[in-house]
């Protein structure tokens, strides 16, 4: 297993690394890794479903992520990606420390819901020491306090043709000549579930800093961090992908990263 989890991972950094040059190689090279028949996009699309189908089936719903002992802690949480949206609505919230944030559930529930900061911080708290895998081939032990995404799917109560949960988040990333793209990333129902799931706004006992996705991120310690979505506005209940951005379950996925990030 051990072997399988190395080998995905020097492939899907240099997949990253194909990505990470698109803006400043303009629309042709996102036409190429987009194309339907670019064979980094086949590659992975066949990559992605044999990842996904081994995982569920050599890994139990609920088998959780390694956890570690706060001496493992080296440093602070490394910051990646986007570090600090200059969106007016992120800027107008982090003027007022977040004051006004609400986190809105929708889509296929039941009863769509708002929460403040201050009412999931009042929710009960889930902390966790792990492990931060990034594609690009570095790790990160940090410790994490949030209010399990279950706790607050259940109070929007899912509807049975949900499938998945979609992510839409405040920072936006600017693709060149392609414009500025809003960021999202989406899970499905089993990894949403997860105990060690959790809408972090504590990092290393202390409030989620910007530079790490403030006020909320979502961890997902079973897939790559790439999954792990930052700055997050708003949560979708959808019974599929197809109409968020191309259609392939969030930004990166979009530039040809695979849909599940499982490790």
């Amino acid at each position: 297993m051990s072997r399988f989890i190395i080998n995905r991972r020097k492939f899907l950094t240099i997949a990253g690394v194909a990505a990470s040059a698109i803006p400043l190689s303009g629309c042709d090279a996102l036409d190429g890794l987009l194309s339907s028949q670019s064979p980094v996009r086949n590659f992975l699309a066949s990559a992605n479903s044999l990842t996904y189908r081994a995982h569920r089936a050599l890994i139990g719903a609920d088998t959780l992520a390694p956890e570690f002992a706060a001496s493992e802690i080296r440093q602070g949480q490394r910051p990646n990606g986007s570090t600090d949206p200059t969106d007016a609505d992120y800027l107008a919230l982090k003027d007022t420390a977040f004051a006004g944030y609400r986190l809105a559930v929708g889509g296929l529930v039941e009863k769509p819901v708002s929460f403040s900061l201050d009412e999931l911080r009042n929710m009960p708290a889930r902390t966790q020491i792990t492990r931060h895998d990034c594609v690009e081939g570095w790790s990160c032990i940090a410790k994490w306090t949030g209010v399990p995404l279950s706790r607050v799917l259940d109070e929007a109560k899912v509807k049975p043709e949900a499938r998945f949960v979609v992510f839409h988040c405040y920072d936006t990333m600017n693709l060149g000549l392609s414009g500025a793209v809003p960021y999202y990333e989406s899970i499905d129902l089993i990894d949403a579930r997860h105990p060690q799931t959790i809408l972090a706004y504590g990092n290393n006992d202390k409030p989620l800093p910007v530079a790490n996705g403030a006020p909320l991120r979502v961890r997902i310690e079973r897939q790559l961090g790439y999954k792990m979505a930052k700055y997050i506005k708003g949560i979708e209940l959808v019974s599929t992908l197809a109409p968020f951005g191309s259609g392939k379950g969030g930004f990166w996925e979009d530039l040809g990263y695979e849909w599940y990030g499982g490790i």
